[in-house]
């Protein structure tokens, strides 16, 4: 079962199921809501985004949100009750979910990641072991993981080479040194929204976008967080490469780095014009054209 909040207080349970869903949507249509705020692991969004303005929220960020309204417990009718009041403090964006294509592809894309993450725990585990039967055992399984990522990386390029516009995307993006066909493929997969949002908003969706803590007239230093934290991984290591063979993003952190910030701001800030310039290339449908 899972409950609904309503800015009026009411609350009413649906079960996960398709009945439930249909008595969602036959409950919830009629009043023309403005917004309904789903977090992300419910499981309701895909449906429910078809006939309604649905934001997808970050559960991390409603945690945080109860922890500061001073709200402990947690039952289904509270957490509805926060996620509501949530919305209507912060007015998240309700946006298009991705269609199906472009959720297998962002599925491929994150399996690619947990195999790898895989395959870096066994080989870590086979400098530490010395027994011989050990080594095989490790041996053995990154063995099949190898397949299996081969398997999934040619499944990948066969979607995203087989789409014309995808594939369009892709070179679009890999024009940019800096931009490899990983983190093309990446951004098209978990980043649908580039060429659509302006400068910041774009940066916020990566979670690059700088916020500063300040009180009264002391003020701390300028973080970057929430957002996508994969796509923002994927782009700290763009900016690594960047840092290195694009001359004009080599440039820019040369200065900010002659002007005092340190590297690791300096890379934050070269992943941020990163994600700025894929979104102003697919935006434009224009490949990179250095300055």
């Amino acid at each position: 079962m899972s409950e609904l909040g309503l800015p009026s207080g009411e609350a009413f349970a649906v079960g996960r199921d398709a009945a439930g869903l249909e008595a969602l949507l036959a409950r919830l249509a009629p009043l023309a809501p403005g917004l309904v705020a789903l977090e992300a692991t419910s499981g309701f969004e895909t449906v429910v985004a078809a006939s309604l303005p649905v934001a997808v929220v970050n559960p991390a960020q409603i945690r945080a949100f109860a922890r500061a309204l001073g709200q402990r417990a947690k039952t289904d009718p509270i957490d509805a009750a926060v996620i509501a009041r949530f919305a209507a403090a912060t007015r998240p964006e309700a946006r298009p979910l991705p269609d199906a294509a472009t959720q297998r592809l962002a599925d491929l894309v994150a399996r690619r990641r947990q195999i790898i993450a895989m395959m870096v725990a066994e080989r870590q585990r086979q400098t530490r072991f010395a027994e011989r039967r050990l080594q095989k055992s490790i041996a053995r399984l990154l063995e099949a993981l190898q397949r299996e990522l081969s398997e999934v990386e040619a499944e990948i390029d066969r979607d995203v080479r087989g789409s014309p516009a995808w594939r369009e995307a892709e070179d679009l993006l890999a024009s940019v040194a800096g931009i490899g066909p990983t983190i093309a493929r990446t951004l098209i997969a978990e980043m649908p929204e580039l060429g659509s949002l302006d400068r910041r908003q774009i940066a916020a969706l990566a979670g690059l976008a700088p916020w500063t803590r300040q009180s009264g007239q002391w003020r701390g230093r300028s973080h970057i967080g929430g957002g996508r934290a994969s796509v923002r991984a994927a782009l700290h290591m763009g900016a690594v490469t960047a840092s290195r063979h694009n001359p004009t993003l080599k440039a820019f952190r040369d200065r900010l780095i002659a002007a005092g910030k340190p590297k690791m701001v300096a890379l934050v800030a070269v992943a941020r014009k990163l994600i700025v310039l894929a979104n102003a290339l697919i935006r434009d449908n224009k490949s990179y054209a250095p300055a």
